[in-house]
């Protein structure tokens, strides 16, 4: 999925690697081109040596625009390309705000008017999705001291990307480590909770990793419901762990 970062003539031009407006206008671009000059994506495609349904899937924002087709986009349509600056990572730290607390098992009363001051710390752009949400939580409980290599220990932050925001890149996969959201009496009660994904032909299986026999699986089956009826989703991808040293003195 991803290229080679050492081959220039491979590095992607990704929605994620530039800012969303900067990512727009190289689309607006090329369809204002085509329409002015009466062009199709068929022979744009047959211009860039690439099948059609991977113009199709460009223009939809789910093919990633190489640097290298660029010139030969600009030449095909006869109009140079945008003047504007990519901008792949920035090296500024940013705000990160604590989304709260994953505990397996903790079923906790939805409060839609928290008035309380976001508890946040700084951190940089994260490197694969710098345009995607970051947050980090704060981790209650046994549920993933035995996942490897790295185990998540109770009190742990773990910094996150939203799963929304690079969900059109991603799709859940083997090994993932996700937070979940598990919620009951329509929304009003919600658990977060670390997992790790195993991927069936027929389920999704969210599983702790613990030495706490106690902790079980949550089943996801087809019809996106979980095996006891509450409904599940999956809102952040773990990124990073952070375990602070307990004091021994």
């Amino acid at each position: 999925m991803y290229d080679n970062p050492k081959c220039a003539d491979f590095y992607d031009v990704r929605k994620s690697d530039m800012r969303d407006e900067v990512y727009r206008i190289y689309l607006d671009w090329i369809r204002k081109g085509l329409k002015s000059s009466g062009k199709t994506q068929t022979a744009l495609a047959a211009h860039l040596g690439v099948a059609h349904p991977q113009i199709t899937m460009l223009m939809h924002g789910k093919r990633n625009l190489k640097v290298h087709e660029i010139p030969k986009i600009a030449e095909f349509l006869g109009v140079p390309p945008p003047s504007v600056e990519l901008q792949p990572y920035s090296a500024t730290q940013v705000p990160i705000r604590k989304a709260g607390i994953v505990e397996a098992g903790a079923f906790r009363e939805v409060d839609e008017f928290d008035q309380s001051e976001p508890e946040e710390e700084y951190g940089y752009p994260d490197p694969r999705y710098p345009n995607a949400r970051q947050m980090f939580f704060e981790v209650s409980g046994d549920s993933m001291d035995d996942l490897r290599p790295a185990p998540i220990l109770p009190g742990a932050k773990i910094f996150c990307v939203a799963y929304e925001d690079i969900a059109h890149r991603i799709t859940p996969q083997q090994g993932m480590v996700v937070v979940v959201e598990r919620t009951r009496d329509g929304g009003h009660f919600r658990e977060w909770s670390v997992k790790q994904i195993e991927m069936y032909e027929d389920r999704i299986e969210f599983h702790p990793r613990s030495t706490n026999p106690k902790h079980k699986p949550i089943i996801v089956r087809s019809d996106a419901e979980a095996d006891n009826g509450t409904r599940i989703e999956i809102i952040a991808l773990v990124r990073r762990i952070v375990n602070d040293v307990p004091e021994m003195f």
